[in-house]
């Protein structure tokens, strides 16, 4: 129908003429409560970004002279990282004459990758860009991401039983 007869039809029952396809000979276009179709479209988006689950890269740094101590304690931290569902990027960083020895680094970053085999995939190689050396971990696939920590409320003691004082 014309669009001038659409318009006036779309009037006469309280809506609006909302173009659907301006590209089709001839356009085509839908009788319809604009402001109903808007608010439905931003709760289907909205529930979608509900459901997903935003990856962060989490970086944990290194020194090529780490010791035993810190590079444990590091490496349960990106374990934790991985069970919560986050990537890893894990740098070692290089100071002045460290930078000869590059291999004590790859060595950190292979062991590393040998330990956490077992939970991690590698997604980037050992590869050094400038004064630093990173790799890039995530959660292998299949495992289970641990559920985010909830503090529970306290639980409520139960009710005491009446004591009686007869002798």
């Amino acid at each position: 129908m014309p669009p001038q007869q659409a318009l006036t039809v779309a009037r006469g029952k309280g809506l609006d003429l909302v173009e659907i396809s301006p590209t089709a000979v001839p356009p085509v276009c839908r009788i319809m409560d604009f402001g109903k179709y808007q608010y439905q479209e931003q709760k289907k988006t909205r529930e979608a970004r509900k459901n997903q689950k935003v990856i962060e890269v989490k970086e944990i740094k290194f020194r090529p002279k780490v010791d035993e101590h810190d590079y444990q304690f590091k490496k349960k931290h990106i374990e934790r990282f991985l069970a919560d569902g986050d990537k890893v990027k894990a740098t070692i960083f290089f100071r002045g004459r460290e930078m000869a020895h590059p291999e004590i680094g790859r060595r950190i970053l292979e062991r590393l990758i040998g330990e956490l085999d077992e939970v991690a995939v590698v997604e980037s190689a050992p590869r050094q860009e400038g004064n630093q050396m990173h790799t890039i971990l995530s959660q292998k696939a299949g495992r289970k991401s641990a559920p985010k920590r909830v503090d529970a409320a306290p639980a409520t003691p139960a009710p005491a039983e009446p004591v009686s004082t007869t002798e």
